[in-house]
């Protein structure tokens, strides 16, 4: 039927499984074409019997032939439909720029799409985070294998090194007030569930997390934007708010903010505390771009002891997505709601994932691993700044650190024209507009400082801007002559 190639590093049954495969999408062998018997098979290859039913069960899970007991093994499926990758189902007209559609873009991966504005760091920078050893040893490290069941909080082992690492950066927590998650947005879910009625009023930062608002709004909460400044909230809309409206809750991100990169600074949070205990709101604080903080950065967390404060992190931008587990710190009185609606919703947390990333924080390799990664983007950011800034994007205040820059475009250039524009150019851009809770115009744009030190992004915008700003020029002198009667 074919030969195996011995001195080849493929395994001899993935070499079967590869050569019938071929021959069956290519429709060599029809459809319902009876393969040999496994035996026959074995001695016409000189393989083993156990390596030719390795190779037939991997082709019936692909749906390729089936198992009919003792008649034998059969093709079940020609070439039509095969072999080819069905395209991602795609949005709808009219929906770039909103909060789902640049999420699918950023995860999506399109070959040869520049993702400027994408919220996370490129493959390359995270592959040897985790290697496999790593997943070989945590898994090793349950007496049931992959059979092993995660209790819901969390693995005891898992969150007793999630606290010592919380007490490392000034959040005095233990074991028993850590609930394990997917993420930070599984966090933010969580949160929903928990304390969340329809109607309920909810403050967020504008500019803030856009996926958190579409959420928010569909579950018919009431949303309050507070103006996001340099040093924090505004402390005056804040007060405004909560003396108006009531608000039952506060989702904020107190360092390295997205989009802006900012920080907020200790006055900042201290008033802040203090109006969430005048006006009994609680707090929820994102903490996932905390990792990427160059130096020590003020945590609400840590100012309040977790009085009505809920802290919630995730290791799957700085470590791995592939993992996607997160954590939410919180009083006992507030983290048994959130338990009951993990349970509720997904039930509980892979072991898998849990026992990998105990591994990985007792080996030590997240501290060094974070080392490397925050020195790598302190170069890129102070690369893409430069750059950026040469091709006409202002950059106020540029933040202490991390992932993000947050650029403003000169006066009368048409964003939404212009990312328009840069996306059929191969170029992912997102518009101020899209972090805003309130759909805001803004003459902003968020770069992503790693994708953003690519020469080919400020080409295109030196020369997209400056072909926007001698326009605009000329119908400035155009009008000033009309105006002064030079022109009739």
């Amino acid at each position: 039927m074919f030969a195996l190639d011995r001195t080849s590093s493929i395994a001899l049954a993935d070499q079967i499984e590869a050569r019938l495969g071929e021959l069956i999408i290519e429709g060599r062998l029809p459809t319902g074409a009876r393969l040999p018997s496994i035996r026959q098979l074995a001695a016409q290859l000189a393989v083993s019997p156990n390596t030719v039913v390795a190779a037939y069960d991997r082709l019936v899970a692909a749906g390729l032939i089936d198992s009919r007991g003792t008649a034998g093994f059969f093709v079940c499926v020609g070439g039509e439909g095969r072999g080819a990758v069905p395209d991602p189902v795609a949005l709808e007209a009219g929906e770039e720029q909103e909060g789902i559609w640049l999420a699918q873009q950023a995860n999506d991966q399109r070959a040869g799409m520049l993702l400027a504005s994408s919220g996370a760091l490129p493959p390359a920078w995270l592959e040897d985070a985790v290697p496999a050893a790593a997943v070989q040893r945590g898994l090793s490290r349950s007496t049931a294998g992959m059979a092993t069941r995660c209790p819901p909080q969390g693995l005891p082992e898992l969150r007793e090194r999630l606290a010592l690492m919380l007490r490392g950066v000034g959040i005095a927590v233990d074991a028993g007030r850590i609930l394990t998650t997917y993420g930070g947005t599984h966090a933010i879910d969580l949160i929903c569930r928990a304390f969340l009625q329809p109607g309920d009023t909810v403050l967020v930062e504008d500019p803030g997390y856009f996926l958190m608002f579409d959420r928010l709004r569909q579950d018919g909460l009431r949303i309050i934007p507070i103006k996001r400044r340099p040093d924090g909230l505004d402390l005056e809309g804040l007060e405004a708010a909560c003396r108006e409206h009531r608000p039952r809750l506060l989702f904020i991100q107190p360092v390295l903010h997205n989009p802006t990169g900012w920080s907020s600074s200790p006055a900042n949070l201290h008033r802040v505390l203090m109006l969430a205990h005048q006006y009994g709101f609680l707090i929820a604080e994102d903490d996932v771009q905390g990792h990427f903080h160059p130096g020590h950065a003020t945590r609400l967390a840590a100012l309040s002891g977790l009085d009505r404060v809920i802290y919630y992190s995730s290791f799957c931008k700085a470590l791995s997505p592939a993992l996607r587990i997160g954590y939410v710190a919180a009083d006992p009185a507030l983290l048994k709601p959130l338990l009951r609606a993990k349970i509720y919703s997904v039930l509980t947390t892979p072991a898998l994932n849990e026992y990998v990333l105990l591994e990985v924080l007792m080996a030590g390799r997240w501290r060094k691993h974070l080392e490397r990664l925050n020195a790598k983007l302190l170069s890129a950011r102070n690369v893409s700044a430069r750059q950026l800034s040469a091709a006409g994007i202002r950059l106020d205040h540029p933040g202490e650190g991390g992932l993000f820059l947050w650029g403003e475009v000169p006066e009368g250039v048409d964003l939404d024209l212009l990312v328009q524009d840069a996306y059929r150019n191969q170029i992912l851009l997102a518009r101020g507009a899209t972090f805003s809770a309130s759909a805001q115009a803004s003459t902003h744009l968020r770069f992503n400082v790693v994708f953003s030190q690519q020469p080919r992004l400020a080409d295109y915008l030196r020369e997209r801007l400056q072909a926007l700003a001698g326009a605009r020029a000329a119908l400035n002198l155009t009008v000033a002559r009309m105006k002064s009667g030079g022109v009739a």
